[in-house]
């Protein structure tokens, strides 16, 4: 398991993102960037994820083992990003094949069962609505073994029921993982997180969360309270900033 420290200005190319960064991410658990669009969440995730890019961090990025980040970090991007010419399986299996290993065929008919396409497993991207083609993102992610994870909005395109199922599937299966998840959804973020801050241009301030282990029931009160609350802050947020 590994931790990492965020620390210091994020800029995207000569514009600054947010001054003072400070995030201190634990080992082995969930933690949730939230805040409005364009504050600079996903190039955090970029970072994390060693991605180009006109991000850049004028601080430091750190794994707190000390060792480096390059072959640990696995990413879910905004969007599908699937081969348009090949069917579900190899989209699954695309990161053994890019290492020249042997794809695990078995476990990737498993997930794609798992995330509730079963059956589906020979159709192109091009023959699946938006949230199916998500679910096969999710499903290329959570194949890897990669001790961190990060996820930009990986269920935005789910309806509800389905968000909240694989919610839980990813819980489940990322367990014991470093996840960092971006979202704009407070419900997610509470239900998922042991860890979230609300970026804004001055840094990071961390939110409290309910007690108790992820993912959270969606149903419980001090859940729902949260929910409220949270929402409520980023109303005021949106307010000031017009």
């Amino acid at each position: 398991m590994i931790a990492l420290g965020v620390m210091g200005d994020l800029w995207m190319g000569d514009a600054p993102l947010i001054r003072n960064l400070a995030l201190d991410i634990p080992a082995g658990r969930w933690s949730c960037l939230l805040g409005a669009s364009g504050v600079g969440k996903s190039a955090i995730a970029r970072l994390i994820a060693g991605l180009p890019g006109p991000q850049r961090l004028k601080g430091r990025l750190i794994a707190r083992d000390g060792l480096p980040l390059a072959g640990t970090v696995t990413m879910m991007a905004q969007g599908e990003h699937l081969l348009p010419w090949a069917d579900l399986v190899q989209n699954v299996t695309i990161g053994a094949r890019l290492r020249g290993a042997q794809p695990d065929m078995a476990r990737a008919h498993a997930l794609l069962a798992q995330v509730g396409l079963a059956g589906l497993e020979h159709r192109r991207p091009a023959e699946l609505s938006g949230g199916q083609g998500q679910r096969v993102a999710l499903a290329r992610v959570l194949i890897e073994d990669a001790p961190i994870v990060v996820l930009d909005e990986p269920f935005s395109a789910l309806d509800t029921a389905t968000r909240l199922a694989m919610q839980d599937l990813a819980a489940a299966l990322l367990k014991g993982r470093t996840v960092i998840l971006i979202t704009h959804d407070p419900l997610e973020a509470i239900r998922l997180s042991d860890r979230a801050w609300l970026l804004g241009p001055c840094g990071a301030e961390d939110l409290g969360l309910p007690e108790g282990a992820t993912p959270r029931d969606f149903r419980a009160p001090e859940v729902l309270a949260a929910q409220a609350a949270l929402l409520a802050r980023l109303h005021r947020n949106i307010a000031c900033a017009g």
